[in-house]
């Protein structure tokens, strides 16, 4: 199927070639109503326009889209993108994804993806979120590079992925208590379709399968990585007839939920219960006491992102699809052994 051309764009729009030109790259003296007839008439086409390999003096901007800016890991993951787009000398656009908009020009909406073409983008950083089928093949195209942060759904080999060695770091945590003497371990994670939390919960599974410790499945909770599913979490774990002695929570954020909910039911870290969170975030040693958490490279990752998204636009293969950066234990104060039953 052949792609609509800016004169099909002018024909339904009703108006020259050179005026439908001056709306899509947003110039001036174009009357309202007659901007809003070649939106139309782009949306209605689904008219992008043609693009290859950016040049050099089009590469001076990258969107990039989050799920949420309200937690520390979205901080550092932007502190690495904007550090390396400065060395670049590029321009980043930062928003975050607003459920309520849908498909109403909200970002990674249709509407908002052919805006990004038009502006002449080098691509879109999208950090965990869903990037559906249909976004993919809607900025594929447009001719957007795109460049995911921790996928929250599983992507195929048409799209680049920047994370961590999940599985490893679920595995080190699990290890990590299994060798204090913890038995009752409980994972919390983020949702079930989260690919992290998923590679997270599979590395906690294979530490307590090599250690011989049968997994009791109302141990393993899924609910988010934020404060309030940790907080959630815990209370439902704290009231199981055998709650757990130790909780790897899937995230720092829902770590810290995690100590809260044990402060109001008068646990005391780790005499009464051990926590180890993940991404070691600048909150995780300005707990009380400094949290035993899973270092994932954030900044880095943010960091690698950028450098590979403009390698795409300028043309270039990225030297990876899915790239996965080293994750490492890092021991503090929220772990010890078990009391003695």
């Amino acid at each position: 199927m052949e792609r609509p051309t800016l004169d099909e764009v002018a024909r339904l729009a009703g108006v020259s070639k050179a005026t439908a030109s001056k709306v899509l790259n947003h110039r001036r003296y174009v009357s309202e109503d007659t901007r809003r007839r070649v939106e139309e008439a782009i949306g209605r086409l689904g008219y992008v326009p043609t693009t290859g390999p950016r040049d050099a003096a089009s590469l001076r901007a990258v969107n990039v889209v989050f799920d949420t800016l309200a937690n520390v890991y979205s901080a550092q993951v932007l502190s690495g993108i904007v550090g390396a787009a400065r060395a670049q000398d590029v321009e980043v656009l930062v928003d975050a994804l607003d459920p309520a908009a849908g498909d109403a020009g909200g970002p990674l909406s249709a509407s908002w993806i052919r805006r990004l073409a038009t502006h002449g983008r080098a691509g879109v950083i999208v950090v965990t979120a869903e990037l559906t089928a249909g976004q993919r093949a809607q900025m594929r195209a447009a001719g957007l590079s795109v460049v995911v942060i921790d996928p929250l759904n599983p992507l195929d080999d048409e799209v680049v992925s920047v994370g961590s060695t999940n599985f490893a770091g679920g595995l080190q945590a699990t290890r990590h208590l299994l060798d204090l003497g913890h038995r009752r371990i409980a994972y919390a994670g983020g949702v079930s379709v989260s690919a992290p939390s998923r590679e997270r919960l599979q590395g906690y599974l294979s530490a307590l399968s090599d250690a011989g410790v049968a997994a009791d499945p109302g141990l393993v909770l899924e609910q988010g990585f934020s404060f309030r599913a940790g907080r959630e979490m815990a209370a439902t774990l704290f009231a199981r007839e055998r709650p757990p002695t130790a909780i790897f929570a899937g995230s720092d954020a829902s770590a810290l939920g995690v100590l809260e909910a044990a402060r109001r039911q008068g646990l005391r870290i780790p005499d009464d219960l051990s926590v180890v969170g993940f991404d070691d975030t600048y909150s995780a040693f300005t707990t009380a006491p400094p949290l035993t958490t899973v270092r994932q490279p954030i900044e880095d990752m943010g960091r690698v992102a950028l450098r590979t998204l403009l390698q795409q636009a300028r043309g270039e293969r990225p030297d990876s699809h899915h790239i996965q950066l080293a994750t490492q234990l890092v021991v503090r104060e929220s772990t010890t052994a078990p009391r003695p039953e």
